[in-house]
């Protein structure tokens, strides 16, 4: 006799070790960018450069410097825990959305030749997506649910993802924060039919 299969969305520790391993990803990249010569940010966003596009799905992974690193690891992991809750094909998803359209929409409207890396747009559109979801179709218990959770981060973050996008500082991408949020949102808003595990 056979056990049935064992959804990815019934387990949730299957749920929650995607982010987990992405920003494990970010900080083994950060290491081996410290201990070998050279830097790893030169294959970042670079911005009206066409080979720089390869930036959109490398640049995410990479950061400035490790203080870059730890102040986007615990919002990282926190909000995208909170898309991973709908299954780990469903945070990939997003995740490839954010960086897609964050990216894009950086490469276009930064200062021609800008270097961008860092997680805050996945951040950012990891947040887009968690107040965004409120307003996607659903089961309204779920609904009310998404929307207390929305509330609670809007109460945590907002206030540093508004700074990020209109307090402009040097060094900092707010069209990276932007977009991504902007990814999260869209995301949000479509393609979830289609992202049931069975």
């Amino acid at each position: 006799m056979t056990s049935p299969a064992v959804s990815p969305r019934s387990n949730p520790i299957g749920r929650f070790a995607s982010p987990v391993v992405l920003l494990a990803a970010m900080w083994i990249i950060q290491f081996a960018d410290a201990l070998l010569p050279g830097s790893f940010t030169g294959f970042g966003l670079r911005s009206w450069d066409l080979s720089g596009l390869v930036g959109i799905a490398l640049g995410p992974l990479l950061h400035a410097d490790w203080a870059h690193l730890i102040a986007n690891s615990v919002p990282l992991l926190v909000l995208g825990c909170l898309v991973a809750v709908e299954g780990a094909r469903r945070f990939w998803a997003v995740t490839a959305i954010v960086a897609i359209i964050g990216g894009a929409g950086t490469w276009l409207l930064n200062a021609p030749g800008a270097l961008t890396v860092g997680a805050s747009g996945l951040v950012f559109g990891y947040f887009g997506y968690v107040v965004m979801r409120v307003f996607a179709p659903g089961r309204v218990p779920h609904r009310v649910l998404y929307a207390a959770i929305a509330l609670i981060v809007i109460v945590l973050y907002g206030g540093s993802m508004l700074a990020g996008v209109v307090g402009v500082r040097d060094g900092v991408s707010w069209q990276a924060h932007l977009f991504g949020a902007i990814g999260g949102g869209l995301a949000a808003l479509t393609g979830r039919r289609g992202t049931r595990s069975g």
